[in-house]
């Protein structure tokens, strides 16, 4: 069973680092675009400086050193990657308005979380204190919204069969 959940951690890491490829390439366009927003200092200013502020970590981040084991490597890569999802989810959580996308960004953040967890008790490296969810009473959240919690370090996530359809 724990085979299967690894080749299947693995598979689902491949296509993510495909789409990370994708996201380099798009990247620049991104930013920007980002910058020339923020620069006409719009309501959507915030928004902009703190999601180019998040990709920026992401993508320093993603830049590993070759260390002569691909495992490793891969996770050093994936892991900011999958903190890069969770820091911009947030920032829709602060600013955004479209309750079905706040929904789906509080999804990404527990799942991604889900996942560098998984990565990290792979490869046998420790996992990070629990830390409450950041303050989400910065920038425009609604009076409404639900607060994200972290997930659980303790926890191992469920592994999904790939013949399943994602929800």
């Amino acid at each position: 069973m724990a085979s299967n959940f690894i080749t299947v951690l693995r598979a689902r890491c491949v296509a993510a680092a495909a789409l990370s490829v994708a996201a380099v390439a798009l990247g620049s366009a991104a930013s920007a675009a980002h910058a020339a927003g923020a620069a006409n200092g719009g309501p959507e200013t915030p928004f902009l400086a703190e999601n180019d502020q998040a990709m920026t970590r992401m993508m320093d981040g993603m830049s590993v050193k070759p260390s002569g084991d691909v495992d490793r490597d891969f996770t050093a890569m994936m892991i900011p990657h999958h903190q890069g999802a969770i820091d911009m989810a947030q920032v829709e959580l602060r600013y955004g308005h479209n309750e079905q996308l706040r929904r789906i960004a509080q999804e990404i953040i527990v799942e991604q979380q889900q996942e560098i967890t998984a990565m990290r008790l792979a490869l046998g490296q420790p996992l990070p204190p629990s830390a409450p969810a950041p303050d989400q009473g910065q920038g425009r959240a609604p009076a409404n919204a639900v607060p994200v919690q972290p997930a659980s370090s303790t926890t191992m996530p469920m592994p999904m069969r790939m013949d399943q359809e994602m929800k």
